[in-house]
């Protein structure tokens, strides 16, 4: 009788999630990975939901490889704010695709992770006390 293999363990960091996934989209996640990294300095790096994801006190953006794309999700906010950069990509209320089969559009993650980490400090800051 043949066992079955046992299914794969989770990741358990975002190095381990960016192994995981497909060969041809580990490139692209480690440079997703690394812009957001340099435009939020300090930030820690995740899982949450099993995505790669990056926070202050709150989440910043979240990004993940799939079939045919790399999702990100900068929340509703980012996406509203970058609406008229974004037009090239397919988009909803807080996410946006970046087709596997085109080069990432580095400049803007980082600019969207800057404005995030921003809008972060700006909020979490009203809620200091003096």
């Amino acid at each position: 009788m043949i066992k079955k293999s046992a299914r794969k363990a989770r990741p358990a960091t975002v190095a381990e999630y960016i192994e995981a996934a497909a060969k041809e989209a580990r490139p692209k996640l480690r440079s997703m990975r690394a812009t957001i990294r340099k435009a939020a300095p300090g930030a820690t790096e995740s899982l949450k939901w099993g995505m790669p994801s990056v926070s202050y006190r709150r989440v910043l953006v979240v990004y993940a490889a799939f079939r045919n794309h790399i999702g990100f999700y900068p929340t509703p906010s980012a996406i509203k704010a970058f609406a008229n950069e974004l037009k090239p990509y397919k988009s909803a209320s807080g996410s946006v695709q970046f087709p596997l089969d085109e080069p990432l559009p580095l400049a803007l993650v980082r600019r969207i992770t800057q404005f995030r980490a921003r809008e972060s400090r700006e909020k979490d800051a009203k809620w200091k006390a003096p």
